[in-house]
């Protein structure tokens, strides 16, 4: 009998309006919190941009790269705050049992990095324009090119890409084989651009989220 009488309450057309006007109110409080909070902060076509709204200048932006660059394992080889660059040294590619790593972003680049010789270098580039920072990233990759040395017999295979012997394998390049070899220009690497670049917005949503949040609460 008291299961008959819950679901008459539930079937109730008055009840049923309750539950709905209710559903609405929650519906409404979020989107206007979310009003009332903008992002200001968006990435589109590989540059991110900032609005003034979110109170981080220049030098605070380019100190969030620099620690963004630092936790992927690249080396600041520049920064330059007047002229808002930031560029890397050249990082090998990480290999598959480097699992700690985040240089490889998507399959195929795990790939190249675990069968060739790669090294990438990350380039930033923050300006500022229309009251915003606009920070663009490129990442330059190259390849190593060794040249096969011309054997006389198949027997000496062996000595094909270093000062070898039949007992003992070197790493050592021969002579002629280290002035031919050169790091080779491939296409940029957008995925990682795009990761970094995304790493950077979340450090500055966070970071200048934190600090309002710290005004306010001194308000």
């Amino acid at each position: 009998m008291q299961k008959n009488k819950i679901k008459q309450e539930y079937r109730n057309p008055g009840n049923l309006s309750t539950y709905a006007l209710m559903i609405c109110a929650l519906l409404l409080a979020g989107c206007a919190q979310q009003a009332s909070a903008p992002h200001g902060v968006k990435v589109q076509d590989n540059t991110l941009y900032i609005e003034q709204s979110r109170s981080i200048g220049k030098a605070d932006t380019m100190e969030v790269a620099e620690d963004v660059l630092a936790e992927m394992h690249f080396n600041i080889e520049k920064a330059d705050i007047d002229s808002g660059l930031i560029r890397t040294r050249p990082l090998p590619g990480a290999q598959f049992f480097e699992f700690w790593r985040s240089d490889n972003v998507g399959s195929e680049n795990s790939l190249a990095a675990n069968l060739h010789t790669i090294r990438r270098t990350v380039e930033l580039n923050i300006s500022q324009r229309d009251g915003e920072l606009c920070l663009g990233c490129d990442v330059r990759v190259q390849r190593l090119s060794i040249p096969e040395r011309q054997l006389s017999s198949s027997s000496r295979v062996y000595q094909l890409f270093s000062e070898s012997n039949p007992s003992l394998q070197r790493l050592t390049l021969n002579p002629e084989q280290k002035e031919e070899m050169a790091w080779i220009n491939l296409d940029n690497d957008t995925r990682l651009a795009a990761e970094i670049l995304k790493r950077i917005e979340a450090r500055i949503v966070r970071r200048t989220s934190d600090a309002l949040l710290m005004t306010e609460n001194e308000t």
